[in-house]
């Protein structure tokens, strides 16, 4: 009986802690200004998220139940004397708030996204 009254105020204690934590927690906010020149943008929504995905080549971005994506086109300074191309995406799925990622050129390889059952909402210079 000790052990059953233990536990339970011990699992009290948790769910109280973690909610208090939860309420103090700061939102990261919208991913904030990229390394380079940004020279083109995409953005695509898809309420729901149900059958939207996409795929970035290079640095492996992927994600399925996307609900929201912008992927900026530009360049990078590398070495201080070279510009090269680069591709930043930032989105939200279902079940992730805020993800981000990059993939850059190293002259030889092809910077490429495949977005799938997502409505292109904007396409044009960085806003």
């Amino acid at each position: 009986m000790l052990r059953a009254v233990f536990f339970g105020t011990l699992t009290f204690v948790c769910s109280v802690l973690s909610m208090s934590w939860a309420q103090n927690k700061t939102e990261p906010t919208e991913t904030g200004p990229h390394p380079g020149t940004l020279q083109f943008r995409w953005e695509y929504s898809c309420p729901g998220g149900k059958d939207c995905s996409f795929i970035c080549s290079g640095a492996g971005g992927r994600a399925t139940h996307v609900i929201r994506l912008r992927i900026n086109l530009g360049t990078i300074t590398v070495d201080s004397s070279q510009n090269a191309p680069v591709v930043f995406y930032d989105f939200s799925t279902v079940e992730i708030p805020r993800a981000s990622g990059f993939s850059i050129s190293a002259g030889l390889s092809n910077l490429s996204c495949e977005v799938s059952g997502m409505t292109l909402d904007y396409s044009g210079p960085p806003k």
